[in-house]
């Protein structure tokens, strides 16, 4: 990771965004950008885009899934990891920040530890497209090709988080083997210990939005699997 690396943290709390500004760049080599505003941290993706962003939910001037909407509508940052830092401890909150792409959830208070680790695991992931098995996967709806990452179902292309992407290809590669949620926890984020297990629901519940609900099959007891279109 090199210090090329740029994260940017929305966080109007000047102390906890500089507590986070200097843990980053201390722990992993990042430049970082702070901003207090939604406003000012929008004008500035439009003009370098960012590696990681840093997230957190309310803001002066709006809603932080409001930005995490935003992000995933702008082709430069569909596939952006986005880390929700809030104080919303609210499962309900937790859901809708994954739903609406969000990769990861901290909630405030935090571990300045814990806080490394995850941004480290998502950075691991930036050029995930690029280190992912050969070879495409396609029946006779949807194909994967993960060189390129893109998706497309009947024809049409699906815009699919990191995260998302990921979670799918690692179901698609078990060839029809049943993947628990700790299994897909440990290969897909790498932190199954401090992740909630239902961060992986709420990615199987938006991959069938995006996907159509045939694609994954919930296995009551066992965790998921792929069906392929035939």
């Amino acid at each position: 990771m090199s210090l090329a690396t740029r994260v940017f943290v929305v966080e109007d709390d000047a102390d906890i965004a500089a507590m986070v500004r200097r843990q980053l760049e201390r722990t992993a080599a990042c430049a970082v950008a702070t901003f207090a505003r939604g406003d000012e941290f929008l004008a500035a993706c439009e003009i370098a885009t960012p590696d990681l962003v840093v997230l957190d939910l309310n803001l002066p001037d709006t809603d932080g899934l409001v930005l995490c909407r935003e992000l995933r509508s702008w082709d430069a940052t569909r596939t952006v990891p986005i880390l929700m830092l809030t104080a919303r401890a609210a499962e309900s909150d937790r859901v809708a920040g994954l739903d609406l792409g969000a990769d990861d959830y901290l909630t405030k208070p935090f571990s300045l530890r814990e806080l490394s680790a995850r941004v480290a695991a998502l950075l691991r992931r930036v050029g995930w497209e690029r280190g992912t098995p050969d070879g495409v996967y396609s029946d006779a709806r949807l194909a994967v090709d993960p060189s390129r990452f893109q998706v497309t179902r009947d024809g049409a292309q699906v815009h699919l988080t990191r995260r998302e992407f990921a979670v799918l290809w690692h179901l698609i590669s078990l060839g029809g083997r049943v993947a628990s949620r700790e299994q897909i926890l440990d290969a897909v984020w790498g932190l199954a210990s401090s992740v909630d297990p239902r961060t992986v629901d709420a990615h199987i519940r938006t991959l069938r939005k995006k996907l159509g609900d045939d694609v994954i099959e919930t296995l009551i007891g066992s965790g998921y699997r792929f069906r392929g279109q035939g």
